[in-house]
């Protein structure tokens, strides 16, 4: 039984359990810095807000499909045309960057903080158009 059990943890994905990188792992190591520990939970509060625009625009898609099906509704309603329905559709898309910006900016600017006494000091210089 234990045998089945690691071969399945080889064929799925696992989530990892310590700072260690695992073959096929889901999700990110864990933080060694705080700013790592800040990127982190930026990507998850990014995810957050991804998944709301998935639902919400699935749900319009679907609700337009059923609204404008001829045989089911030959005639649609009035919610999918009109002034209140543009507005929101105008202010809801310029309110998800704001809520998405606050966190990000907070991040960057703590990234700008010098460390006091670096253990190493790495110069990285990139060339670009070599032929």
């Amino acid at each position: 039984m234990a045998e089945l059990f690691r071969t399945l943890e080889w064929r799925f994905l696992t989530i990892a359990p310590c700072d260690a990188a695992e073959p096929w792992q889901l999700g990110s190591q864990d933080a060694a810095t705080p700013i790592m520990q800040g990127i982190i939970d930026l990507h998850h509060d990014i995810f957050f807000f991804l998944i709301l625009i998935l639902v919400f625009v699935s749900r319009i898609l679907v609700r337009a499909l059923w609204h404008f099906h001829e045989q089911t509704n030959p005639i649609p309603q009035r919610i999918v045309h009109g002034t209140t329905i543009e507005i929101i559709r105008t202010i809801f898309p310029s309110i998800i960057p704001m809520f998405i910006a606050i966190p990000s900016f907070a991040l960057l600017y703590s990234m700008d903080e010098v460390v006091v006494d670096p253990a190493i000091t790495i110069k990285a210089i990139g060339h670009q158009w070599y032929r």
